[in-house]
């Protein structure tokens, strides 16, 4: 199997969590970016200031895997499980 790629949205319900999204994405997109098998990470606020596209792809299952895993650890996690999220996965 090949690139898995990753697509969708954060749906903050607030300006807060709109603004605690602003102030950690960055951190979240470095780490992201730095990991192995890593092509692409963009987290980008919509034109809803409340909604964040969401566009990630790796170059395999187990390095998408290894992304999850790392995330669902961090401090980006902790401050912003509480925020929808609609996703997608697909694998080409």
């Amino acid at each position: 199997m090949g690139i898995v790629r990753l697509s969708g949205q954060l749906l903050c319900a607030t300006d807060a969590d709109a603004a605690l999204v602003a102030a950690h994405v960055p951190t979240h997109i470095a780490l992201s970016r730095a990991e192995p098998g890593c092509i692409t990470f963009d987290v980008v606020q919509t034109a809803d200031p409340l909604i964040w596209q969401v566009d990630e792809s790796f170059t395999d299952q187990a390095a998408f895997d290894a992304h999850q895993t790392r995330t669902r650890a961090s401090a980006w996690f902790a401050l912003s499980a509480h925020i929808p999220r609609q996703f997608t996965v697909t694998h080409d």
